[in-house]
C-alpha cells in the first residue's frame, strides 16, 4: 500500500463505508465491487497498512479452521456419544472460504497462492484411556462424514512416530496415546492474502482505501444514513462523511463503534480483552521434524481459545514451529489500541451483563491470573508435554494478536461470555458489526455473505444471485447432503490454490 494513499482526502459521502482494513473489510468490499462495480465504496483503516492486527499472521494460529483437529468443536453429550454438528457447520463455511479464494485465483485478481495458503496435515492428539476412547468414537463419527472422510486414527506408537517424530522422541513406549489426521489441513496467511486483495482493490477498482484514518463515532441521521467523524491520524485533521451502509469489522474497536451508533441491538454487548503469546522456534532442524498442526484439549477452566497446539507455520516463505497460546490480559482492545479501552467501554446499557459474566466465570479470571503470572521456564514446561526434550535456547516468546470476547445479556445469568463470532445488524439493514474472535479468518467469506444476506437480501436472491454462484459454486447447498458437489469442489480448490494433499 503506497504511503500516497495518507494525503488524499474522503468524498463527503459514499454508498458503503467499511471500517477496519482486516480480512472481514477486505472481504466484503470484494464481494461488493465484484457484485456492483459502481457502488461509491471506502475503506477506513486507523494504521499504515491492511491486516496489521488480529490478521497480521503472528497475531493468529494461521490453521485454516475446518474442523478437522479442533476438539471444542465436538462435543461429547452426557450419554457418551459425540456431536459434531458444529464440526461440520464450521467445515463447510471453510470450503466457502477456499472457493471464493479461488475465484480470486481464476479471475487473476489475486496471484501466487502459496504466499497465502499450504497444504499442512491436522491431527488432533490426546492423552490417556479416557481421552483416547473419546477420540475413538469422535473419529468412528467424524469418519463417516462426506467432510471428514479420509480421517485417520491411530494409538499405535510406531504410526505416531511417521505422523509427529518430534512429539514422539523420548516417549514412554507404555504411554496411552491417541491422534487422528487429515492430509488435507491448510496452514493460512490471512495476513498476505488480505493485503493481496486490498492491492486488487486499490489498483484495479474504484473502491478508496484510506490509511491512517480513524473511524470516531457513528451517528444516525434522519433520512436514515449514517454519519461518521473522520479523524486523519497524519495531518491530524477531521471530518464527516456520511453513508448509506455502514460495517464495522474494526476487531476489537467494533464494539465501541457499534455502541455510537446507539442501535438498539447493540444494547446489553461487552467486551473482554485477552491477549496470547506464543512460544516460537525457527531452528530448522526442529522444524524438518514437525509438518503438521496438532491440537489437544484445553486444560480445565480455559477459554477455547487457548487450546494448546503445537503448529507447523509458513510465513513469507520461512517454516517455524509454534507452541501455545498463552492467555494473556491486557485492558487495550487491539494490540495498538488504549489502556482506557475497556473502562471506557462500560456503560449503564451493559454494566448488568458485565458483572453477570465476571460472577459466573471466576474460574477463567483464575486462569487468566495463573496465565499472565508464567514465566518463560513455566511456560517450557507446558511445551515438553508435547516435545519432552525442548531447549529453552531454541524458543522465543512472542506476543499474539489482542481478542475482544464477546460478553452479552443473560436472562438468566445477567450476562455470559460468547466465544464464537456473532454478526450484529440494525433493524432496517443499514449498520451491520462484527464482534468475536472465533474461528474468525477463516470463516471470513461466510461471516459477510451473511451480513449481505441481513443487508442487501433482495439483490442477493436477485440481481446478484448469478455472480454470487459463480464466486461461490455451494452457495445455498449442504455439502453433509452431497458428496458428488463435495468431491467436485475440493477438487477444483485443490488445483487453483495449488494444495498438495
Amino acid at each position: 500500500m503506497s504511503q500516497s494513499l495518507t494525503s488524499r482526502t474522503p468524498k463527503p459521502k459514499y454508498d458503503v463505508v467499511l471500517i477496519g482494513g482486516g480480512i472481514m473489510s477486505a472481504t466484503l468490499a470484494t464481494l461488493l465491487h465484484e457484485f456492483d462495480p459502481n457502488l461509491e465504496i471506502a475503506i477506513f483503516e486507523r494504521l499504515g497498512r491492511f491486516a496489521k492486527e488480529s490478521t497480521a499472521a503472528w497475531n493468529n494460529a494461521g490453521t485454516g479452521h475446518s474442523a478437522f483437529c479442533e476438539l471444542n468443536y465436538t462435543h461429547e453429550n452426557p450419554d457418551g456419544t459425540v456431536d459434531i454438528s458444529k464440526a461440520e457447520t464450521i467445515a463447510e463455511q471453510f470450503e466457502i472460504s477456499k472457493q471464493f479464494w479461488a475465484y480470486l485465483i481464476t479471475k487473476g485478481y489475486v496471484k501466487d497462492p502459496k504466499d497465502f495458503i499450504n497444504s499442512c496435515p491436522h491431527m488432533s492428539l490426546v492423552f490417556g484411556d479416557k481421552e483416547a476412547e473419546y477420540l475413538r468414537k469422535r473419529h468412528q463419527k467424524m469418519s463417516a462424514s462426506v467432510l471428514f472422510s479420509g480421517m485417520e486414527y491411530s494409538t499405535d506408537h510406531e504410526k505416531l512416530k511417521e505422523w509427529i517424530p518430534l512429539v514422539m522422541s523420548k516417549r514412554n513406549p507404555s504411554e496411552v496415546m491417541a491422534a487422528t489426521k487429515m492430509d488435507m489441513g491448510t496452514d493460512v496467511n490471512f495476513g498476505t492474502l488480505t493485503r493481496k486483495m486490498g492491492r486488487h482493490l486499490l489498483e484495479d477498482s474504484n473502491v478508496e482505501v484510506f490509511l491512517y484514518h480513524e473511524v470516531k463515532d457513528i451517528d444516525p441521521r434522519e433520512d436514515g444514513k449514517w454519519e461518521m467523524k473522520i479523524k486523519d491520524r497524519i495531518h491530524n485533521h477531521k471530518q464527516e462523511v456520511v453513508a448509506d451502509f455502514v460495517f464495522i469489522g474494526a476487531g476489537g474497536y467494533a464494539l465501541p463503534l457499534l455502541d455510537s451508533s446507539d442501535i438498539k441491538e447493540s444494547e446489553g454487548y461487552g467486551g473482554f480483552p485477552v491477549s496470547g503469546q506464543w512460544l516460537v522456534s525457527h531452528n530448522q532442524e526442529l522444524v524438518e521434524k514437525h509438518h503438521a498442526k496438532v491440537y489437544t484439549q484445553a486444560t480445565v477452566d480455559a477459554p477455547p481459545m487457548s487450546v494448546p497446539h503445537l503448529d507447523l507455520r509458513i510465513i513469507d516463505g520461512k517454516k517455524a514451529l509454534l507452541f501455545g497460546p498463552f492467555a494473556g490480559f491486557s485492558t487495550k482492545f487491539l494490540k495498538e489500541g488504549s489502556y482506557l479501552d475497556l473502562p471506557e467501554s462500560v456503560n449503564t446499557k451493559n454494566l448488568k451483563s458485565l458483572f453477570g459474566a465476571w460472577w459466573h466465570n471466576l474460574p477463567l479470571t483464575k486462569y487468566l491470573i495463573q496465565q499472565v503470572a508464567m514465566t518463560k521456564s513455566q511456560r517450557m514446561q507446558h511445551l515438553r508435554e508435547f516435545i519432552k526434550d525442548a531447549n529453552e535456547e531454541d524458543w522465543e516468546l512472542k506476543v499474539a494478536g489482542q481478542r475482544v470476547q464477546i460478553i452479552k445479556k443473560d436472562e438468566k445469568d445477567g450476562g455470559k461470555l460468547e466465544f464464537g463470532t456473532e454478526v450484529v445488524v440494525n433493524k432496517s439493514g443499514t449498520i451491520a458489526s462484527l464482534l468475536g474472535a472465533s474461528p474468525g479468518a477463516s470463516t471470513a467469506v461466510y461471516a459477510m455473505l451473511n451480513v449481505l444476506e441481513k443487508c442487501f437480501p433482495e439483490k442477493l436472491q436477485g440481481e446478484w444471485r448469478e455472480k454470487l454462484l459463480e464466486m461461490v459454486p455451494s452457495y445455498g447447498q449442504k455439502l453433509t447432503h452431497n458428496p458428488e458437489l463435495t468431491e467436485k469442489l475440493r477438487n477444483y480448490t485443490k488445483e487453483k490454490l495449488e494444495l498438495e494433499y
